[in-house]
């Protein structure tokens, strides 16, 4: 188990360009497996997850090559579906959550698809039956083994259907979309997911020869083509990355600038962050956070606490519902953060807590955080982290602290966040990685 090393209380100064969207890379890489031709992705981040999944499909007998340092070259022509069948394949889809995506292209290219019971965060229940229900919805029928968690799923008549989500779910929504593109009729998705990933999903498809309408909506029209062609994809920037560096520049009172962070794609990520009271300027498509001593959280009108919450898009994604909430830690003022989805993500509080932070953990959901306004900085302590987006929050707020922290179980920051050590060291951070 690898660990860091941090020392505390260091401004970091410069540029920071962010990596391709994790949350993206995992729908687009799958959506390779819907044609034969070849499909360009560019931005992809070399992180553990995207790195598997890449791994997946070559062992499942597609042409991959590594054309530049994030970008890579796919063919599917050659799929061999009885690697499904393996035990290595069991063992490699289950140890990864996103491998769920490449169900929804191998029924619609293939009218077949096996899948393990996915693996992932420990952050609370994920269920997959949107997913499930959708393939359902369009005809797919599937057989579960309990004793050894393997579906296999039948999609030879996979026809168009109506259907109204119970979740807006975004893989599930991005997975019913790929195996809907190639359904013999029309398929309408109501409460789809309309995220950024998604349009991009969409887009992608459309250039490949499908036709979608409503993107950008909650309300999809799909019709079935027979086939896709091949095409060229460029990755946004990853939202979350944009949203942790932006926290972690006002908690470290360090002047930088994030480098091409596609502003208009970040939806209400950056008011969030101003209503903590950070400033930043916005030069063309960079964002620029300046050295801030002291930033204050935004009351209500009628002076009362102010919420935040996670919601469906264009609400605020839950993935940075972390990364707020340990930078209200050191804001003057008090904020309640709901986190709404995940009924375990709030569970590395009591090692803020242990650093010195004033949060009282109302139950899984909720914790107000009561800012200390640098009056009483945050001590360097020995932790492990829990989950992706804990732990990069934890790696904040050792950041900030004095003295010396060390942060366990890192692999889980190394699946959402490419080379973060080094990047951040070149801008000023002392993070040592101690590989064990």
């Amino acid at each position: 188990m690898s660990s860091f090393r941090v020392e505390g209380g260091h401004q970091l100064n410069g540029e920071i360009i962010p990596q391709g969207a994790k949350n993206e890379a995992l729908q687009i890489i799958s959506a390779v497996l819907l044609t034969e031709e070849k499909v360009v992705i560019h931005k992809i981040p070399q992180i553990r997850d995207v790195l598997k999944l890449i791994d997946l499909l070559e062992d499942m007998g597609v042409e991959i090559s590594k054309i530049g340092d994030e970008s890579y070259e796919f063919k599917a022509r050659n799929v061999n579906l009885e690697f499904l069948d393996t035990q290595d394949f069991k063992e490699k889809a289950s140890a990864l959550r996103g491998s769920i995506m490449i169900l929804g292209p191998l029924l619609a290219r293939f009218g077949t698809g096996k899948m393990p019971k996915p693996g992932g965060d420990k952050i609370g229940r994920r269920r997959l039956d949107t997913h499930f229900v959708g393939f359902q919805n369009l005809g797919a029928k599937f057989n579960y083994d309990s004793k050894t968690s393997f579906y296999t799923v039948d999609g030879r008549n996979l026809k168009g259907a109506y259907m109204l989500l119970d979740e807006a779910s975004v893989t599930g929504t991005a997975n019913i979309i790929m195996a809907a593109v190639m359904a013999e009729g029309i398929t309408t998705i109501y409460n789809a997911a309309c995220e950024p990933y998604i349009q991009q999903l969409c887009k992608m498809l459309i250039r490949m020869g499908a036709s979608i309408n409503g993107v950008g909506s909650n309300l999809l029209r799909i019709e079935g083509v027979k086939s896709l062609n091949g095409t060229e994809h460029t990755m946004l920037p990853d939202m979350i990355e944009v949203g942790s560096f932006i926290g972690m520049a006002a908690m470290t009172k360090s002047a930088i600038t994030i480098k091409d962070a596609q502003i208009k794609e970040l939806g209400i990520i950056p008011d969030t962050f101003k209503r903590l009271g950070i400033k930043m300027d916005f030069i063309g498509d960079d964002i620029h956070i300046p050295a801030q001593d002291h930033y204050e959280i935004e009351s209500y009108i009628d002076g009362s606490i102010m919420t935040i919450a996670d919601a469906i898009w264009p609400g605020l994604t839950p993935d940075l519902l972390s990364v707020i909430l340990v930078t209200a830690a050191q804001a003057k003022g008090t904020v309640l953060v709901h986190q709404k989805m995940f009924e375990s993500r709030l569970f590395f509080v009591d090692k803020l807590i242990d650093m010195g932070a004033q949060i009282i953990l109302c139950d899984p959901h909720r914790a107000t955080v009561i800012g200390l306004d640098r009056a009483y900085p945050l001590r360097g302590i020995t932790m492990t982290s829990p989950d992706i987006r804990a732990g990069v929050s934890l790696l904040i707020a050792a950041m900030s602290a004095e003295g010396v922290s060390t942060i366990h179980n890192i692999d889980q920051i190394d699946r959402g966040y490419q080379f973060i050590d080094k990047r951040l060291n070149a801008i000023g951070a002392k993070i040592e990685r101690i590989n064990s």
